[in-house]
C-alpha cells in the first residue's frame, strides 16, 4: 500500500469519526433541548422524556434540526413560554457542545479503560 493510500484510508477513518460523533452529539443534544423544553412546559418525569423522545424521533425521521425549533418555538407559543428564537437557538448550541465533550469523555475513558485491560 502506498503512503497515499494510507492517508486517504486514515482522512476517510476520520471522517466517519467525525460524522458518526456528530450524529451521536445531535441525539444527545436533541434529548437535552427536549428535557430543557419540557421543563419549561412544565413537563416532568414521564411526560417530559416522551417529550425529548418525540423531538429525538422528529430529527431522525426529517434530518433536520430547524423542525426540532419549530416544535419547541410552536409548543411554547401555545403554552405562552417566554423563550425567544435567540434563547432556544443558544441553548441548542450550549447543548451541542456539552455533547461533543461528553462523548469525548467517554470514549476516552473508555479507550484508557481498553488498554488497561489489554496489559498496555
Amino acid at each position: 500500500m502506498t503512503t497515499f493510500d494510507e492517508r486517504e484510508q486514515a482522512f476517510e477513518a476520520k471522517l466517519a469519526h467525525d460524522e458518526e460523533l456528530k450524529f451521536k452529539a445531535n441525539v444527545r443534544r436533541n434529548k437535552w433541548l427536549g428535557l430543557w423544553a419540557a421543563e419549561k412546559l412544565g413537563k416532568t418525569g414521564a411526560a417530559a422524556e416522551d417529550y425529548a423522545a418525540t423531538l429525538i424521533a422528529a430529527d431522525l425521521e426529517e434530518n433536520n434540526a430547524d423542525e426540532i425549533f419549530k416544535t419547541i418555538r410552536a409548543d411554547f407559543d401555545k403554552a405562552g413560554v417566554d423563550q425567544s428564537d435567540h434563547q432556544i437557538h443558544r441553548k441548542a448550541d450550549e447543548l451541542f457542545q456539552a455533547a461533543v465533550e461528553e462523548i469525548k469523555t467517554v470514549a476516552a475513558e473508555a479507550k484508557e479503560q481498553g488498554f488497561g485491560r489489554h496489559g498496555h
